[in-house]
């Protein structure tokens, strides 16, 4: 199998070189890299002509779904990787990758990468707080010596799915625009295809910055995720990632997940959102927001 790695990108150009670097420098296979370029008014829209990356592009930020979306049908390959551009990938994490997904031996995984951080990371350790502070060296020893094993769940972005069931889900839901709530729609997606793979996988480490990317809108006001997952699906995000990916709390992987179970506290959360999104709804029906 060979990967197409999509990064959608809104005038984050120091970040998204880096990240690049991270790709061309640790990565074993020729792996392709589709980046969106939200407006570009920072020279981000030359820099990808002229270094010859492949490319889609929209004169505004459409927002993170769109975005990704569209550089998504472009892909070429069976695998498909949704990256942030504030991201650094460690060293062989493609040979790592694919190793994985070959042990695996079938199509029907959700697998995430484990995102290092100098805060609010899965795993705290400062290698720097911007691009020109990062200590690449200091990244990668950590990534050689640690032993944290692979959890149960994700830890969303970046995350690899395969291409059919890419497809089969259609991508991203545009109504999270600019992006908020996206990624836990995305696996609820998932899951009722029979999905039940879901992990956070530790050879797979990325340093994130946790930068804004395309999030970064004045549009960011007009979704809200919760709401917008609630009304949806009826429950809201925390209850699904929770009791469903077991992802609230670190529980080491220990194979393909079951449907929760029907104890006190799911029974609790369970009720707490139907009224919540019987109360949403009754609002949204009343005044048309």
């Amino acid at each position: 199998m060979k990967i197409s790695i999509i990064v959608p990108t809104y005038n984050n150009l120091n970040y998204l070189k880096l990240f690049l670097k991270s790709i061309k420098e640790n990565s074993n296979y020729e792996n392709e890299t589709i980046v969106h370029v939200n407006e570009g008014s920072d020279g981000t829209l030359d820099f990808v002509k002229n270094e010859n990356i492949k490319y889609t592009y929209s004169k505004e930020n459409i927002g993170l779904c769109s975005a990704v979306n569209i550089a998504a049908a472009k892909a070429s390959h069976e695998l498909i990787i949704y990256a942030h551009d504030d991201m650094f990938f460690c060293k062989n994490w493609d040979a790592q990758l694919l190793k994985e997904i070959k042990n695996i031996n079938h199509n029907f995984f959700y697998i995430s990468g484990m995102n290092v951080s100098y805060l609010d990371g899965f795993i705290n350790h400062d290698c720097g707080k911007l691009p020109n502070e990062f200590d690449p060296d200091k990244f990668h020893s950590f990534c050689e010596n640690d032993n944290t094993p692979s959890y149960q769940g994700s830890h969303w972005a970046p995350h690899v799915v395969h291409k059919s069931l890419w497809n089969e889900v259609g991508g991203f839901s545009e109504e999270f625009n600019p992006g908020d709530g996206s990624d836990p729609d995305f696996c609820y997606k998932l899951w009722h295809k029979n999905i039940r793979i879901f992990k956070t996988f530790s050879k797979w480490k990325v340093y994130h910055f946790g930068s804004a990317t395309t999030r970064k809108s004045k549009y960011v006001t007009k979704n809200k995720g919760t709401k917008t997952f609630l009304l949806k699906w009826k429950i809201s995000p925390r209850t699904f990632r929770n009791h469903y990916l077991k992802g609230e709390k670190k529980i080491e992987y220990k194979g393909p997940l079951k449907k929760p179970k029907l104890n006190i506290i799911f029974i609790k959360d369970y009720l707490i959102d139907k009224l919540k999104y019987l109360y949403l709804k009754t609002i949204t029906t009343l005044f048309k927001i």
